[in-house]
């Protein structure tokens, strides 16, 4: 079965975002091209880890001699989105993701699966009528200054969570927190 990529070569818009209050926030990819949108929900780490390898390829193009890119080592200004997600509705759950660099583009590129149930029984899946078990991905090619607004806005959304404790390490809830010190 051919997997149904959503694709988005020059995106108006790719954002992380949540819904949500801290401790209990869904995060969310989403990217929009028109009137086009996809959200896809991933965790918080691969929301952290995403902005950090971003910035580290783009940081990595900087240092390169004769670099024919130019790659901003800030955000643009004009680039700061702090916009609210539009409208979710999630198309699936981030499983494995990859990142890489189109020169050609002078992009990044962003690979993501959902995750897969590899416990599924293959004999025991039911007729696909309406093609909701067909496999997809979401590929996205950003500008450099795109990619490096969209790793300023995810480091900021990531940080925007529940405030750590400075004893313990752990996050700290609303209604209170009860440190736990690791044995010695």
């Amino acid at each position: 079965m051919p997997t149904r990529v959503h694709e988005f070569a020059w995106p108006d818009r790719v954002v992380v975002g949540t819904i949500g209050l801290p401790g209990a926030r869904t995060f969310y990819l989403q990217v929009r091209a028109g009137t086009q949108i996809v959200s896809i929900a991933l965790e918080k780490q691969q929301s952290a880890l995403l902005a950090e390898k971003i910035d580290e390829i783009l940081d990595q193009l900087i240092t390169i001699e004769g670099n024919p890119f130019s790659v901003p080592t800030s955000t643009p200004i004009e680039l700061v989105d702090n916009d609210q997600l539009e409208a979710v509705q999630e198309q699936f759950r981030a499983g494995a993701m990859s990142l890489g660099w189109d020169p050609t583009t002078a992009q990044v590129v962003l690979e993501a699966h959902p995750i897969t149930d590899v416990d599924a029984d293959d004999n025991d899946r039911s007729l696909d009528v309406d093609g909701a078990n067909e496999p997809e991905m979401l590929l996205v090619r950003m500008p450099v200054g795109t990619a490096r607004a969209f790793a300023k806005r995810t480091r900021e959304i990531v940080g925007a969570g529940r405030p750590t404790c400075s004893r313990c390490g752990y996050p700290i809830d609303a209604d209170g927190h009860i440190c736990t010190l690791p044995e010695v």
